[in-house]
């Protein structure tokens, strides 16, 4: 038999149907490695105790005729590449939910700063006002240099990564199917433009169609990357409540957008901000809450302060402002030399990365700490 490494066997156990990431692990602690369970025996395998035999026979049955070679050539193909616990690549968060995926088949990159991520999920069918919402709200998180994580959906997620792309800012799309089975089909066009500003992921094999069972299992990937979760319309029985459940779960911070108490699409959001999920009006109420998430710097620390990424226009206009300590805002447009309203949308952007503060009179000043 083949003697794989850890990585290898990752790929090949996760390319298994019938056998999840839950006795992956059971097994691998038993007999000591992933690749272990490929090499082990009937009766050894049977013998872990919390995995049945069904589940070993589709091991030994699978584990000769899968090529893990083969499937890093397709992924290489396809523009993508495999990444398993064992990389450095693979979300740090994720390792810690309870059943982490075994491999994730990525497209694009995925970036250390993606750790400060929020996920905004909501409704297929949705209202002017939830994907207005959701847009917003995802551009103003992509300006303060939160990554956002969707699941390419109609409806919300759509709203979602296309905000946070016209932003500018960094965004990664978990599919519920392989990554040659796009859905829904209209959508391959904004997979390709996240791919190139952030990831599209998937940790189903190639051929994998999507369909009612791979949705649900797919959000709890979205809720474990995330240091919290939006739900912007969404009725009481969506994927989306799904996802807010499994986020609270997984120890992650739930919030939700008010609506109509006449639209269908409020249930979810108002169910779940009776159940003490934050009630979020800004964009404010996310990044308040973040404040509390990131831990306090050790004593006798410096402690780290990571800087906003900033765009080409918004660092040409804290440039303008770095000689005075305020600048009016008239005087700032006119040496910019753009449009008054083009302006105004850079200073929200600066205001909501904390790098400048608004003040009375019309003025505007660079924040020193």
């Amino acid at each position: 038999m083949h003697p794989y490494s850890s990585r290898e066997a990752y790929i090949i156990l996760n390319m298994m149907q019938g056998v999840g990431p839950v006795s992956v692990r059971t097994l691998a602690a038993a007999v000591g490695s992933p690749e272990g369970i490929l090499a082990a025996g009937y009766d050894e395998l049977c013998a872990v105790r919390g995995v049945g035999a069904e589940i070993v026979k589709q091991i030994v049955r699978q584990r000769e005729r899968l090529d893990v070679a083969q499937e890093e050539r397709r992924a290489a193909a396809a523009g993508a590449r495999l990444v398993t616990a064992v990389d450095a690549e693979y979300p740090k968060r994720l390792q810690h939910i309870y059943d982490p995926p075994l491999a994730l088949y990525v497209q694009g990159t995925i970036l250390p700063g993606d750790s400060q991520s929020v996920a905004i999920v909501g409704s297929r069918r949705t209202t002017h006002y939830g994907m207005e919402t959701a847009e917003r709200l995802a551009a103003q998180l992509s300006r303060s240099g939160v990554t956002v994580i969707s699941g390419l959906a109609r409806g919300i997620d759509t709203a979602a990564h296309k905000g946070t792309l016209k932003a500018g800012g960094r965004t990664v799309a978990v599919l519920g199917g392989g990554l040659d089975c796009m859905f829904p089909p209209e959508n391959a066009e904004l997979a390709a433009q996240i791919a190139g500003q952030g990831a599209v992921i998937s940790e189903y094999p190639f051929g994998r169609q999507p369909d009612k069972t791979t949705f649900p299992v797919r959000n709890r990937i979205v809720s474990g990357i995330s240091l919290g979760v939006i739900v912007v319309e969404a009725d009481v029985t969506s994927g989306a409540m799904i996802t807010a459940r499994q986020a609270m779960e997984q120890g992650r911070t739930v919030f939700a957008v008010p609506g109509r108490i006449d639209s269908t699409g409020s249930r979810g959001p108002h169910q779940l901000i009776r159940d003490g999920a934050r009630l979020v009006e800004s964009v404010e109420d996310v990044l308040q809450e973040f404040e509390q998430l990131i831990p306090r710097p050790v004593k006798g620390r410096e402690p780290v302060v990571v800087a906003p990424r900033l765009s080409a226009d918004e660092a040409a206009l804290v440039e303008l402002m770095k000689d005075g300590d305020e600048l009016e805002i008239d005087r700032l447009i006119q040496a910019s030399g753009k449009a008054a309203a083009a302006v105004s949308v850079l200073l929200l952007g600066l205001e909501m990365k904390r790098v400048l503060k608004m003040l009375p009179g019309q003025r505007v000043a660079l924040r020193r700490s």
